[in-house]
């Protein structure tokens, strides 16, 4: 039987108090993870725990270097199994600088899983505007999609959006109808968005869906829009759980840096970040068993496959 993997990045997260005065996590409504979770939340006092389809632990992003952790190198630390941070003589973001789009590009967790012959992707589709942009200088790759285009894999587009076979940054596509003004672009609700993922995501071995609103959400300290976004990732999350192959499959949620979980700063924190690992027991035990920290995630990934590290 074959193995299915999705991987939901969630950007800036982490595991933060049971404060709904600052933590989104602890105050916004969001009955499916909590029914998953079996009465929890994604907070820190409900970590670890161990339940019929899940298993929540905290890995540590900082790794051990001074500093608040970043994005590029924590991400770059997901996807390499290195400690970047340490390599590199400390945290760097948010893109990756010349050391670390080294070392991601000799060799990370798209590269090898490819190589060794298993459908991999980056389900998140990128409008015109941006590839416009790295084409002309402006902007610089951040860590994942420069991961998946140095393994030989091409980012998806407008048109593989609109074909049904990637899903906007948001989910729903809403952002490119009104923050990019693409008025015909292709809108699901979040739970539809949700069956779409699990679609798509069931006809790769492995597959990654990178979700930067939270960080953004974070950085901007609105409880509001905060608690607004995870009731909308709450809806995507049981139209995927609701269309999810679980047997032999999994699903794994993780983070690169603490940001969204408190808001009472603009900044990241040096709080841990989820390790949420949804599957039937004992795969998803049997997964989470040697997950402590950021550099941990890619030997695991890989162990799931037997592919050779």
């Amino acid at each position: 039987m074959s193995k299915n993997f999705l991987f939901i990045f969630l950007d800036g997260v982490g595991l933060g108090s049971n404060d709904p005065s600052v933590n989104p996590f602890a105050r916004a409504s969001m009955p499916c993870l909590q029914n998953l979770l079996e009465g929890k939340k994604l907070i820190s006092t409900d970590s670890p725990s161990d339940g019929i389809h899940y298993y929540l632990s905290g890995l540590d992003a900082t790794l051990g270097v001074q500093g608040v952790p970043q994005s590029a190198s924590g991400q770059a630390a997901l996807l390499t199994g290195q400690n970047i941070p340490k390599l590199i003589g400390g945290h760097y973001g948010p893109k990756p600088n010349e050391a670390i789009a080294r070392i991601l590009s000799n060799g990370n967790l798209f590269k090898k899983l490819t190589s060794s012959g298993r459908k991999a992707c980056l389900l998140n589709a990128y409008p015109q505007r941006f590839f416009d942009s790295i084409n002309s200088g402006r902007r610089l790759l951040s860590a994942i999609p420069l991961a998946v285009e140095s393994a030989g894999l091409k980012l998806k587009n407008t048109q593989e959006y609109y074909a049904g076979n990637a899903l906007s940054a948001d989910f729903t596509g809403r952002g490119w109808r009104e923050h990019l003004n693409l008025a015909d672009t292709p809108i699901y609700s979040p739970l539809e968005a949700g069956k779409k993922l699990a679609s798509l995501a069931l006809t790769h071995d492995f597959s990654f869906f990178e979700f930067w609103l939270s960080d953004y959400a974070g950085h901007a300290q609105d409880m509001s829009s905060a608690c607004s976004l995870l009731s909308e990732f709450d809806e995507m999350l049981c139209g995927l759980l609701t269309s999810w192959e679980y047997r032999d499959s999994l699903i794994f949620i993780t983070s690169d840096h603490g940001n969204m979980e408190d808001l009472s700063t603009h900044r990241h924190t040096l709080n841990q970040v989820p390790a949420l690992v949804i599957g039937e027991a004992p795969f998803h035990q049997n997964f989470s068993r040697t997950l402590k920290c950021l550099v941990d995630v890619t030997p695991a990934i890989l162990a799931y496959f037997e592919v050779p590290g």
